[in-house]
């Protein structure tokens, strides 16, 4: 759970959500999330997987070379985004 913004929000911390473009110019968007939130179909990539590690301390327009189940990838950071906590009543 999240319960403050990262006082740097031009970098990836847990939280955030990243858009990614791969080699091909495909884009992906994803939150890292506790590995008990994973859940793709949503964008929800968990905090333990390899692409997840590979992006925690980037910045913007980063170079990112992570090994997936898929062989080697190399993705480029395009945007990071964090939403504001929510507070509950």
């Amino acid at each position: 759970m999240v319960d403050r913004l990262p006082d740097d929000r031009n970098k990836v911390f847990f939280g955030a959500w990243v858009t990614i473009e791969h080699e091909d110019g495909d884009e992906q968007c994803y939150r890292l999330v506790g590995p008990d939130e994973f859940d793709l179909g949503r964008g929800y990539l968990s905090i333990n997987s390899p692409m997840a590690r590979a992006l925690i301390g980037k910045r913007l327009d980063d170079e990112v070379g992570v090994r997936t189940p898929d062989g080697w990838q190399t993705v480029v950071v395009t945007a990071i985004r964090y939403e504001e906590p929510t507070q509950d009543a």
